[in-house]
């Protein structure tokens, strides 16, 4: 198995900087064993952190997952959101285990709140802890979440992570979220780090690419992941892309690439709410 980078999360969980996202994945039959094949050969190249939610595909998602990861549970960290409409008391615990049942697992070793919504936070954190008691989940942490959000969180809450929308085009959150995440000791996880494919055709892009004998999606990659204590979620459909996400890795931009990059994409200067796609 190819090693990385990892990042030690709060709770003393090891996980690799680099993972496999899900959303928009199941949606399609017809691709469906594609996608299944996508996410083991990910599994086989290390990046066996695979995020997933029941929001996506209305749970088709969590699905497909648990087909690809089956018989092979305890190689990945799995990782699922409950909905901000979900996140009572109740309700959390029942989102949990229908997640658990759809993902044909036991066990969650991450379970995130989405997004904020009408619940109280202090609800379902207390509702997030008891999972943990209960060895339901193995930790807790939210999504997309600002700086006044965690703000909100209860006093000796300590999430686990807040996963966050962060990429070449979205970087609002090196103004104040991502410094006020390492007061906390709070790793992020960027989600969409190459915007969807859409910043892929930009030039500057291409010519740092070009220099380094890489693709454009891997130099996006490489530049989320020089942080490090940010985790990078990619989705990749096929095992052609997985393949070329996981050789991002290897790739170590210069002080030079990250100026360019810098005039291309420049960094905030002002406080830029947190953007969610």
């Amino acid at each position: 198995m190819t090693t990385s980078r990892t990042v030690t999360l709060p709770s003393g969980a090891v996980v690799p900087a680099l993972g496999q996202g899900t959303w928009h994945m199941g949606d399609d039959p017809d691709r469906r064993a594609e996608e299944i094949a996508a996410l083991r050969r990910g599994i086989d190249l290390g990046l066996t952190l695979i995020d997933t939610a029941e929001m996506y595909g209305s749970g088709r998602a969590e699905e497909l997952v648990g087909e690809a990861v089956r018989g092979r549970r305890d190689d990945v960290f799995l990782v699922s959101k409950v909905l901000p409409s979900h996140a009572d008391a109740r309700g959390t615990v029942d989102a949990c285990h229908a997640s658990l049942r759809r993902l044909g697992t036991d066990r969650l070793d991450l379970y995130l709140l989405h997004w904020r919504g009408p619940v109280p936070l202090e609800e379902t954190v207390e509702a997030l802890e008891g999972l943990v008691a209960q060895g339901t989940i193995g930790a807790w942490g939210v999504s997309n979440l600002d700086v006044d959000d965690l703000a909100d969180l209860p006093a000796a809450a300590h999430p686990d992570t807040d996963q966050i929308l962060y990429n070449l085009t979205r970087r609002g959150p090196e103004y104040d979220l991502i410094p006020r995440c390492r007061e906390l000791a709070v790793p992020l996880m960027a989600y969409s780090p190459v915007e969807q494919g859409r910043l892929l055709g930009h030039a500057a892009l291409g010519e740092v690419a070009q220099a380094h004998g890489a693709t454009p999606a891997q130099v996006a990659l490489a530049w989320v992941l020089r942080h490090e204590d940010v985790i990078a979620i990619p989705k990749a459909g096929s095992r052609a892309h997985v393949e070329e996400n996981a050789a991002a890795r290897s790739l170590r931009l210069s002080a030079d690439d990250l100026a360019a990059l810098d005039r291309a994409f420049p960094p905030p200067e002002r406080k830029v709410p947190l953007e969610v796609l």
